[in-house]
């Protein structure tokens, strides 16, 4: 395959799955929002952080309200990591590839990227934020339903899921950051119901709060919530999850290609980190850390499959 073909299937997964987790991210910061019963700024300017836009958002604001938050990561045409601008570039690069597609992933990727139009062409009122994020969420499932459904097994499908799940590791750690080491307003919070009602709103945020009731009904701590998204292979957006994913594909490449690169290496040598690792060693060396050191492992990943396959060459 070309890797300019490789590349645009690699992006346009990531910038669908971009977009289904900056409204999850949006919609932690919301929820958690909602718990506070004061001035809820610091909120929004950690979900601001989590997102690393940050920079690029104070030039443009003076502060963090929640419709201005809101706004720059679901509409902002001058942020290119909001929904409106991942879901056009997801559909670019969809129409960069779209021989190698099916045409019902086409047809899924164009029909999100006009409801995404129509969905975002005005400011989203708090009120109907919820219903704006679930259309978010389900208009990339359905993109992924007719991925699964309708492509061949073979290096077209292996660069897109690889796509999807560096993205969904990605994500997945910034929302346990943006709760663990930025919102909690104070250390003697830990353990309280405050804190257990944001260790919940994280779950819901990322799907998984019934699939956690089922394993561990009543234990709503930092440290079990933690292990779930971090070390649960059975849950589908936890850290080892997505690195076991990426491992499988890139495996699949390696034996489809006859050859191994240096990003081969550097994922299989990230999962086996995770397999080894259990919750209390994580919190002792510090679950911000431990995030922060994955966010740098996971993006140096991404760059180096975009080298060795040649993405731009």
């Amino acid at each position: 395959m070309l890797g300019k073909t490789a590349g645009g299937l690699f992006w346009m997964f990531r910038f669908l799955e971009r977009a289904e987790n900056t409204a999850r991210l949006v919609e932690a910061g919301f929820r958690i929002a909602l718990t506070r019963s004061t001035d809820s700024s610091s909120e929004w300017e950690s979900v601001v952080t989590t997102a690393g836009v940050a920079e690029p958002f104070t030039a443009k604001y003076d502060g963090f309200t929640s419709g201005d938050v809101i706004d720059y990561l679901l509409r902002d045409k001058d942020n290119p990591s909001s929904v409106y601008s991942v879901t056009k570039s997801a559909r670019d690069n969809a129409r960069l590839v779209r021989t190698a597609l099916t045409a019902e992933v086409w047809t899924a990727v164009n029909d999100n990227w006009m409801t995404m139009q129509d969905l975002l062409k005005k400011p989203v009122k708090e009120t109907d934020l919820p219903r704006v994020l679930d259309i978010i969420r389900q208009q990339s499932a359905i993109v992924r339903g007719a991925l699964h459904g309708t492509m061949l097994r073979n290096d077209i499908y292996d660069f897109s899921r690889i796509g999807t799940f560096i993205e969904r590791a990605d994500n997945t750690a910034r929302i346990i950051d943006v709760k663990y080491y930025t919102l909690l307003p104070s250390s003697s919070f830990v353990g309280s119901s405050l804190d257990n009602v944001q260790w919940e709103t994280i779950l819901r945020s990322v799907s998984a709060h019934r699939a956690f009731r089922w394993l561990d009904e009543e234990d709503m701590t930092a440290s079990s919530v933690a292990r779930f998204l971090i070390l649960d292979r059975r849950l589908p957006r936890s850290l080892v999850f997505s690195m076991a994913n990426t491992v499988e594909n890139l495996g699949y490449l390696a034996e489809d290609y006859g050859e191994r690169h240096a990003c081969h290496d550097h994922a299989e040598q990230m999962l086996k980190g995770l397999r080894q690792r259990d919750i209390a060693s994580i919190f002792e060396e510090g679950l911000h850390e431990f995030i922060t050191g994955f966010i740098n492992d996971n993006n140096a990943l991404g760059l180096l499959i975009e080298r060795d396959y040649k993405f731009y060459g």
